[in-house]
C-alpha cells in the first residue's frame, strides 16, 4: 500500500488476496477472497480463507461444478461462515458465465452502465494537519466526498477541523465499531456538524443499542460491520437500526448475496452504498459492476488503484474520471483484464485443482 491504513482498531500496510481463477473450454473467469490480515476485523485471514479453499471449497466446486448462479449461491450458503471465500469462488463463476455470455457483469447482475461516483476514505493520521492535507489532495482529485475515520479521544476535534478549514464539503465519519451509547455526549457534538453519516459507531453485534442511538440523533446511522448477512440485515431493518446500510461483497459472502441485501434494503427505503476494505482490483472492479444497482445512492469507497497501490493485477487499473466518477470499461465480464504476468511477478504461493 501508498501508506499504511489505520482505523480504530488496526493498521494494514500491505494487501494479501487469495485469485481464484476457473479455466474452462468455454472460458476463464477471475474471483478476489481478500480477508484483511491477523484478526482485527473478521475471523477470516489470508491463511484461514487460503486453506479452506484449498481443502474444502474448491474441491467440492470441482466434484460437482455450479454454473447456474442462483443455484450457486444456494450451495455456498451450506457452507457456514467462510463469507470471504465464497465471495471469491462466486466471483470467478459470475465472470466466467459473463465472459462466456459476451455481456457486462452489470447486466448479469441486474445494474446499468452509468458510472459509479467515488468517495475518498481517509485512515487515522497522525496530526490534524496531516489529516488537512489528505482532505485537500483528495478533494483536488475530484473525490465526491470524504470520510475520515475517528476513535474515542480522536473525533470531533478531527471534524471540527475539517468543517474549519473546508467549509460545507460532503463529509461522514466512521468509528469500526469503537464507541458504546456511554459516548452519548461525543455523538451528540457530532450532530452539531451536518454530517452525512455516521458509520458503525457501536460493536457489530449492538444492533439494537444502533436504534436507541439513532433515535437520539439528526444525524443518519450507516450499519456497516452490524451488516454481515441477510439475516442481521433483516434485523437492523425491523429494529430500524440506522438510516443507511453500507454492503461489502467480501463480507456478505459474494455478489448475490449483496444484492440480495441491496433489494432488501430498497424496499425497506434505506439507500446503501457500496465498501471495501479494500481489496485488489478483481474484488473491486465486481463491487464496481454492483454498485451499478440503482439503490447504490451515496458515493463507494472504491477508489483509483494508485490511491491506494503502489501497483495492481489488473489492466487497465481503476482511475477517477471526470466529475469524481468511476467508468467501468466496455466489453464483457468485468471489462478489466488480469494481468497475468504480475500475478506471477507478487504471488506468494500457487496451487491447481482439476476436476
Amino acid at each position: 500500500m501508498r501508506e499504511p491504513f489505520r482505523i480504530s482498531n488496526g493498521e494494514v500496510a500491505a494487501r494479501d488476496a487469495i485469485l481464484i481463477e476457473i479455466n474452462t473450454d468455454a472460458g476463464i473467469g477471475w474471483g478476489e477472497a481478500a480477508p484483511m490480515p491477523g484478526t482485527f476485523y473478521s475471523h477470516d485471514t489470508p491463511e484461514s480463507t487460503w486453506e479452506f479453499v484449498r481443502q474444502r471449497l474448491a474441491p467440492a466446486f470441482l466434484e460437482h461444478p455450479e454454473f447456474d448462479l442462483s443455484r450457486l449461491s444456494a450451495w455456498l450458503n451450506e457452507f457456514e461462515g467462510e463469507s470471504f471465500a465464497k465471495a471469491g469462488l462466486e466471483g470467478a463463476v459470475c465472470d466466467l458465465f459473463a465472459n462466456v455470455a459476451s455481456k457486462p457483469l452489470w447486466q448479469i447482475l441486474g445494474g446499468s452502465s452509468r458510472a459509479v461516483e467515488s468517495g475518498a476514505a481517509i485512515g487515522l493520521m497522525p496530526t490534524v494537519a496531516d489529516l488537512s492535507d489528505r482532505v485537500q489532495k483528495f478533494l483536488s482529485e475530484g473525490y465526491r466526498r470524504i470520510k475520515i475515520k475517528i476513535a474515542p479521544g480522536h473525533d470531533v476535534e478531527l471534524v471540527r477541523a475539517v468543517r474549519q478549514r473546508f467549509g460545507g464539503i460532503p463529509l461522514m465519519v466512521d468509528a469500526n465499531a469503537s464507541y458504546t451509547l456511554d459516548h452519548i455526549s461525543v455523538f451528540r457534538e457530532l450532530d452539531r456538524f451536518q454530517l452525512m453519516m455516521i458509520e458503525q459507531p457501536l460493536a457489530r453485534e449492538a444492533i439494537a443499542e444502533h436504534a436507541e442511538l439513532q433515535r437520539r440523533l439528526r444525524t443518519p446511522l450507516c450499519l456497516d460491520e452490524s451488516a454481515d448477512s441477510v439475516a442481521a440485515i433483516e434485523e437492523i431493518i425491523r429494529l430500524r437500526s440506522g438510516r443507511v446500510l453500507n454492503i461489502k461483497v467480501q463480507r456478505m459472502g459474494g455478489l448475490f448475496a449483496s444484492r440480495r441485501a441491496h433489494d432488501l434494503a430498497q424496499s425497506a427505503g434505506i439507500p446503501c452504498w457500496m465498501g471495501t476494505m479494500p481489496e485488489l482490483g478483481i474484488a473491486s472492479a465486481q463491487g464496481l459492476h454492483l454498485a451499478t444497482l440503482s439503490n447504490f445512492t451515496f458515493p463507494t469507497d472504491i477508489e483509483a488503484s494508485a490511491r491506494w497501490y503502489v501497483d495492481d493485477i489488473i489492466s487497465p487499473q481503476i482511475t477517477l474520471a471526470a466529475q469524481g466518477s468511476i467508468r467501468l470499461p466496455g466489453g464483457p465480464g468485468m471489462g478489466y483484464v488480469v494481468d497475468e504476468e504480475k500475478v506471477a511477478q507478487y504471488r506468494l504461493r500457487f496451487e491447481e485443482l482439476r476436476a
